[in-house]
């Protein structure tokens, strides 16, 4: 029968120290589409409010229409354009 082990302190630190360090980690990590961001400002060289305004030209178009106007006007991969769609009509 295994023994439960409590998380071991880093030398000079105390449990409780890094116990915060990690939920500190856990709540700054970004999920959704918004966790696109970095890697479409990157590939694209533009900021993510240049793209938010670029829908706003489409703004009326279904979804699907709104992803492939990014995809076809703005050479933008499918994954990238879908997640900066999903967040501006969550917004």
């Amino acid at each position: 029968m295994g023994v439960a082990t409590r998380p071991v302190a880093a030398p000079g630190l105390s449990r409780r120290a890094v116990d915060r360090r990690t939920v500190a980690g856990m709540a700054e990590k970004v999920q959704g589409p918004a966790s696109y961001f970095p890697s479409i400002e990157k590939k694209y060289a533009q900021p993510i409010d240049y793209w938010l305004t670029e829908l706003d030209k489409v703004a009326d178009q279904p979804h699907m229409k709104q992803v492939e106007y990014l995809k076809t006007e703005h050479g933008l991969g499918h994954g990238h354009a879908n997640a900066l769609v999903a967040y501006k009509l969550k917004s």
